[in-house]
């Protein structure tokens, strides 16, 4: 599936030094998935000791990523 990313979402992964390689390992094997407001879902996963959240919406074709934390 196609991931996309939002300006935001891109701003703050270079804030962070998050690369798109652990965005999508986060995406594949996160440690749970729970729901948001406004139909959005957030991933949570570690790498590295480091926990992080990448909050997303999945479309038909594509998933779109609105933020990391």
């Amino acid at each position: 599936m196609d991931i996309r990313y939002s300006y935001h979402a891109e701003k703050r992964m270079k804030q962070r030094g998050i690369t798109k390689l652990e965005v999508e390992h986060i995406l594949k094997y996160p440690n749970y998935i729970k729901k948001s407001f406004e139909g959005t879902r957030e991933a949570v996963g570690t790498i590295k000791n480091r926990t992080m959240k990448v909050k997303f919406t999945e479309k038909e074709n594509y998933i779109k990523i609105i933020t990391i934390m």
